[in-house]
């Protein structure tokens, strides 16, 4: 049966509420429309950084070009200072905005910034500091990308390496689970993995995987600088042509009866064990 179209009464009713409706009170929109409202639309030229960690430490760490920061009225003066001297566009919006831009999961603090990607780096780029380099074979999810980040600043580790493909964005929850470690870090996106480990060696680096079921535990193997931990995605593990680069791989040995740990743990530990034996063993 077919519906019969609206009266002439009931389409100037909706027009009128349409010219009076608030403006943060959007229409349902299609699958992968981008939100209306005063944000950019998303595209890969278009970063959003939120909540207070990620948003200050992207406005003072000078890596990327700023666009636009929103803050609800609340939040604005904790960050108004790194703003101004940043020199970026602020807007005043409603927390709700951000939290239907965002996502009501979102723990947004009030602020959102919206910047361009961090420069491009590749492995010439890497400046060695700390000695020691991470590379994520296929981790995926960007929860645990952003708490690799996180430790990875922690510990002073000189760069992250990952797969232009099977890795998350390095945007939104990953940045907000980074808590500003996304602007301290060198990221280094390759296109094949095992060929950036071979490269990795011929400049002297020794490559160590790490796996539950590795022969040797790091807690006893050799190492020295530079040195590039390599961690496999949960449940794969390292694949095979990553494993075969790596001069060693090695497990974490653990006393409990469970003798894995989430990935972004896992690193935790594992770079806790690294940090501590580098740092004891002779300098040159």
């Amino acid at each position: 049966m077919s519906r019969r179209p609206p009266s002439k009464d009931a389409a100037r009713r909706h027009e009128a509420r349409a010219k009076t409706a608030r403006p943060h009170e959007p229409r349902e929109r299609a699958h992968g429309e981008a939100p209306r409202g005063p944000f950019r639309a998303p595209s890969p030229e278009v970063v959003t950084l939120y909540g207070a960690h990620a948003v200050r430490e992207a406005l003072r760490g000078g890596r990327r070009k700023l666009l636009t920061l929103y803050a609800t009225e609340s939040a604005l003066p904790r960050i108004a200072g790194l703003a101004q001297s940043a020199g970026v566009e602020t807007r005043l919006v409603e927390a709700r905005d951000l939290s239907r831009r965002l996502g009501e999961e979102a723990v947004h603090q009030g602020l959102l910034l919206e910047a361009r990607p961090l420069p491009e780096a590749d492995i010439g780029d890497i400046e060695s500091r700390s000695g020691v380099t991470l590379a994520l074979d296929q981790v995926t999810d960007p929860h645990n990308v952003g708490a690799i980040l996180r430790t990875a600043c922690a510990f002073g580790v000189d760069a992250l390496i990952v797969t232009e493909r099977h890795s998350p964005e390095f945007t939104g929850v990953l940045a907000k689970a980074a808590s500003g470690a996304l602007e301290h870090v060198t990221i280094v996106s390759v296109v094949n993995l095992a060929r950036a480990l071979d490269e990795l060696r011929e400049r002297g680096y020794s490559v160590i995987g790490l796996d539950s079921e590795g022969a040797e535990p790091i807690e006893t193997i050799p190492l020295a600088r530079p040195l590039a931990l390599v961690l496999g995605a949960e449940g794969k593990g390292l694949r095979r042509l990553t494993r075969e680069r790596c001069h060693r791989v090695a497990r974490l040995d653990l006393p409990g009866p469970i003798k894995s740990l989430n990935v972004s743990n896992a690193c935790a530990a594992t770079l806790s064990v690294i940090h501590m034996r580098l740092s004891a063993a002779p300098k040159d």
